[in-house]
């Protein structure tokens, strides 16, 4: 799978932008602030239907627009051309059409183009709170398996449901009961799917660590969910007095976690910050793989100003494993790394909302 053109229009500072990546690597460099982060942005909406920036859909559009505009064209491994166009209006409301015809759910969106995002944030994975990781396993496996993404979209209806009505209530009624069935069915579910995703990703991880330490660490990721399947609904009986209380709603898979472990230490509270970076560059390069192997096809790689934030040995690791990805790089220079690899690919500068190749 590969973008064969990428068309902005009032996109946060972009005003109109057309950019042909090059099948193999295209290097977007430049000052900060320019608009390289908003192309990879971009990129990353089409995929998913939100940006990993923010959650405010009007901070894409440019200032003093009434919409942006974002077209993507990408070919898959078997010559098929879909066309992505999405308009975001500066009330936060927006539309999305495939090859011309509109899209009512994210659902519907979600594996026409598939990507994997990197940038210095994903480094904190492991430090970061337990809603990063859950954003992790959710984004990826939303792209995955459409059935995950429609079981989580129910999920989060039924739980602001219950959410709304244990503000409104002074003790348990059967209306509770109602919303605790479904939110433990939905729930139980999703503690499969997300088991079956781990398992598979700790697999690729353990591979991907064990070649960048040279086999003398052994990286294992475990899922840390909230409740047992078979026990959810037992909990959310367990706990109704204090979730009204609190009028919020403490047991379910929004509460689950996720564990790395080297040699079987915890990473997070024992790790060095070396071990912790390499961990989570383990994880994100296991992403591709696992896509490569659900999928049939490698995804497109973002790598958002990342390489400068490795060393040069995981940086060599990194360069070296990504030559049957297409990838974009943003940088703000041009040195020995970008340059090799960039051998078989294209150089673009960007400068105020504007790219020119070089």
């Amino acid at each position: 799978m590969f973008i064969e053109s990428i068309e902005l229009k009032n996109y946060r500072n972009i005003k109109e932008l057309e950019l042909k990546p090059h099948k193999k690597t295209s290097v977007l460099f430049g000052d900060n602030a320019q608009g390289k982060t908003n192309i990879l942005e971009s990129v990353y909406y089409c995929a998913t239907g939100r940006s990993h920036r923010t959650n405010n859909d009007k901070e894409l559009v440019n200032f003093k627009k009434d919409a942006a505009f974002i077209k993507i064209f990408v070919r898959d491994d078997y010559g098929r051309l879909d066309r992505i166009d999405i308009t975001v209006r500066s009330n936060g409301k927006k539309g999305i059409c495939i090859n011309g015809l509109a899209v009512k759910r994210i659902g519907e969106l979600l594996g026409t183009l598939n990507v994997v995002i990197f940038c210095p944030e994903n480094l904190q994975l492991i430090k970061a709170g337990p809603g990063e990781r859950r954003r992790f396993i959710d984004m990826e496996m939303c792209q995955i398996d459409k059935l995950y993404y429609y079981n989580l979209k129910q999920y989060y209806k039924v739980l602001k449901q219950r959410n709304n009505l244990l503000k409104n209530i002074k003790k348990p009624d059967d209306t509770l009961d109602i919303w605790d069935m479904q939110l433990a069915e939905y729930g139980a579910d999703l503690i499969d799917m997300r088991n079956d995703f781990i398992l598979k990703i700790s697999d690729i991880a353990a591979d991907v660590h064990a070649k960048i330490t040279a086999g003398s660490e052994k990286l294992s990721l475990e899922y840390k969910p909230n409740t047992d399947k078979n026990h959810f609904y037992k909990k959310l009986v367990q706990n109704r007095e204090k979730d009204i209380y609190y009028g919020n709603t403490s047991v379910g898979i929004h509460k689950d976690d996720m564990n790395f472990y080297i040699n079987g230490v915890n990473v997070r509270e024992y790790g060095s910050q070396g071990q912790q970076r390499t961990a989570c560059l383990s994880t994100k390069m296991a992403e591709i793989e696992l896509i490569k192997k659900e999928k049939d096809h490698y995804p497109v790689l973002l790598l958002d100003d990342v390489l400068s934030e490795l060393d040069k040995k995981r940086q060599e690791y990194l360069i070296n494993n990504i030559a049957d990805v297409q990838t974009i790089v943003t940088s703000t220079g041009i040195d020995d790394n970008i340059k090799s690899i960039c051998k078989d690919g294209s150089i673009f500068y960007v400068k105020d909302g504007m790219v020119e190749k070089q």
